[in-house]
């Protein structure tokens, strides 16, 4: 890979991932899955030009979607998919830094878009590629989604806006987030409910409401979400390194918050991740063993789960929007890739609850 304009903050190299989950794992059907995918982008011209164009093919969601969803029903997936390169052209208008982005517009835009996919005709946001491509979108997920899997999508979807539009909030505030509302509120932006509901209408998932939103599975989804967006943080955090003030992000927090630089708040990051990481898969265990009843349907939404943690740092490895990002390069570079390591063992010995509220309920589910 073509070595970047500038150094990393975070030092040489990302640190090794602790993630002692089936690796690797992508749908037979990507292929299929990326070239409908890239014409739907191109029939609704949701890039305005060819630059636009090659940078929103660099976020590879379909290599995303393929992984976190490696089986199931390609239209399911499909339709993911594309939700995903738009809601990623959505990501770089909020994370642009333009004076124009600020709270009120992440807000007043996530509020239509939230009416928009619940009432289709609505008719809250103005016309443009983004939003035809948006009404293409809600339309096909309506016929597809039962209406308890469209509330989930939903709800998933409020996650997204509202973790976006508190790091926006954050960010137009000049102040870094304490630690213990960072981990509480940041990962909401990563949108977890948002992508496990394709995982379970693609592979046929059809957990109760009950099972669902039970206090473990709860807690387990959490922290699913606590480890991605911890990934994510890493992973893109030459992406905005550029920005002032400085991106609301898991290192940038624990930078602040100890006194010291990026690059030595990364172990930090790290040992905070590896030890929800080994909570995550403790409690996913505890419930595969039957402890709440484990069936067949469980034990598929459990293994999405685990899809979802696995294949998001495969998906980031190789995704040309973080290993060649755009303040560095005029266009991604097609093979940049990360030479990430796997570790196997936590980068920590404690295993147990952390002095953070916000996680510590974690870890009383171990024990039913």
């Amino acid at each position: 890979m073509t070595a970047p304009l500038r150094p990393s903050r975070l030092g040489t190299g990302l640190p090794p991932f602790y993630c002692p989950l089936p690796r690797d794992l992508v749908h037979p059907e990507a292929e299929e899955v990326e070239s409908r995918a890239v014409a739907w982008l191109d029939a609704f011209g949701l890039y305005p030009d060819p630059v636009e164009r090659a940078w929103g093919l660099a976020t590879h969601s379909a290599d995303f979607s393929c992984r976190i969803i490696p089986d199931g029903d390609v239209e399911a997936v499909l339709l993911f998919t594309q939700w995903n390169y738009w809601a990623n052209a959505v990501d770089d208008w909020q994370d642009s830094g333009s004076d124009e982005v600020g709270t009120a517009a992440v807000v007043e835009h996530g509020v239509r878009l939230l009416r928009t996919i619940e009432d289709p005709g609505a008719s809250v946001l103005p016309d443009g590629p983004m939003t035809r491509a948006l009404r293409d979108l809600v339309d096909r997920t309506h016929a597809m989604l039962t209406p308890y899997e469209l509330r989930r999508f939903v709800e998933g979807t409020r996650d997204w806006l509202l973790g976006a539009a508190w790091r926006a909030a954050r960010a137009e505030a000049g102040s870094m987030p304490g630690l213990n509302d960072f981990v509480a509120m940041g990962p909401l932006a990563n949108g977890t409910r948002f992508s496990l509901t394709w995982a379970d209408v693609a592979r046929g998932s059809r957990l109760s409401a009950d099972v669902l939103s039970s206090p473990a599975l709860t807690a387990l989804t959490d922290a699913a979400g606590f480890v991605v967006s911890a990934d994510n943080d890493l992973f893109s955090y030459d992406k905005d390194d550029h920005l002032e003030p400085r991106e609301v992000n898991l290192v940038n927090v624990l930078a602040h918050q100890e006194g010291c630089s990026p690059a030595e708040a990364v172990p930090l990051a790290v040992a905070l991740r590896d030890r929800v990481m080994v909570l995550f898969t403790r409690l996913r265990a505890r419930l595969e063993d039957g402890g709440d009843g484990a069936d067949g349907q469980l034990r598929s939404h459990l293994a999405a789960l685990g899809h979802y943690v696995a294949g998001s740092i495969a998906w980031q490895t190789r995704a040309p929007r973080y290993a060649s990002p755009r303040n560095r390069y005029e266009l991604p570079v097609p093979d940049a890739r990360f030479p990430v390591r796997y570790a196997e063992q936590p980068s920590t010995t404690a295993t147990g609850p952390p002095d953070l509220p916000a996680l510590a309920s974690w870890w009383r589910h171990l024990h039913g």
